[in-house]
């Protein structure tokens, strides 16, 4: 018997929807949300410390699916986008309660921030020479195509943004190296607006990637999935007036959103420009709302 066929045994569902990596059961005792188990964790305890730290916007969590033991079972919510016409700011607030219920410090050693620092340092490094070797290849040809002229157009950009990102890394290595502690907290780690519901309350899903680590993890998240989409200075100020960052993570914050998406030159002449549009808009978007913090310096 397959998974779908033990889902209709065990509920008998009247219908049901497959939706990405889920099956929506409805039937006359409820509708369900069918998904697979992480094999890294186990939510059942994460969402036992969300409730003993006072944190209950989470779809319930049924006892784990009897006819499968790599499933697991979520009450339904139906999303009532017409209540909800501050879904930005409410989602941030949620996020900052979050972060401000389960944050603590944690010891940690040099070797956690050198470890650090060398992965974004790597990966600042090989953005720049994957930049490079575009911008002397186009820089060859005699007649640039559009996705060609546009990159060289826009390289400087591309490259300022790259440096700023290893002059604050090297600025934020210098604020960590003598810590001796981190804070913490339980994130997220998979936020976007398409994973905050509202219905008879508020709900946060897709918990399948929450860890204990540094609350950044949910901004940076939040950000690179949904920056076209929100006006971020006003969004970060209100999550910082409930949960504040200190002056490095607000730095090591701004460093990962700094960091410019990789374009992928290879494909159709529109597809690349599509992607290149995208990438800019991105970096042009972030810089604006650096600028606030580094207009003075």
């Amino acid at each position: 018997m397959n998974k779908l066929d033990s889902l209709k045994s065990l509920y008998k569902p009247y219908r049901y929807t497959i939706k990405g990596k889920c099956t929506i059961l409805e039937t006359t005792s409820g509708n369900f949300v069918v998904k697979s188990k992480p094999k890294d964790k186990d939510l059942n305890s994460i969402f036992n410390y969300l409730k003993g730290r006072g944190f209950n916007y989470f779809p319930e969590c049924f006892s784990n699916f009897r006819a499968d033991d790599n499933s697991i079972v979520y009450e339904y919510i139906e999303d009532r986008e017409d209540i909800n016409p501050n879904k930005c700011e409410d989602l941030i607030n949620l996020v900052a309660l979050l972060h401000s219920k389960t944050s603590y410090n944690k010891e940690v050693r040099l070797e956690t921030y050198n470890e650090i620092y060398e992965n974004i340092d790597n990966n600042i490094l090989y953005l720049k020479d994957y930049y490079l070797k575009y911008y002397d290849l186009f820089l060859k040809e005699v007649y640039s195509s559009p996705k060609e002229y546009e990159f060289l157009r826009v390289y400087s950009k591309i490259n300022a943004a790259l440096d700023f990102s290893k002059r604050e890394l090297d600025d934020w290595y210098n604020l960590v190296k003598n810590n001796n502690s981190e804070r913490v907290a339980l994130v997220h780690n998979n936020l976007s607006l398409d994973h905050y519901l509202v219905s008879d309350r508020e709900y946060l899903i897709s918990w399948d990637k929450a860890k204990f680590d540094t609350p950044i993890l949910d901004l940076v998240k939040l950000y690179q999935n949904n920056y076209w989409d929100l006006e971020f200075s006003s969004l970060y100020k209100k999550y910082v007036s409930i949960s504040p960052l200190s002056k490095e993570e607000q730095k090591l914050f701004f460093i990962l959103i700094s960091l410019v998406p990789e374009i992928n030159f290879e494909g159709s002449e529109f597809a690349v420009c599509k992607e290149m549009r995208k990438s800019l808009d991105y970096v042009f978007k972030t810089e604006n709302f650096l600028k606030e913090y580094y207009d003075n310096e």
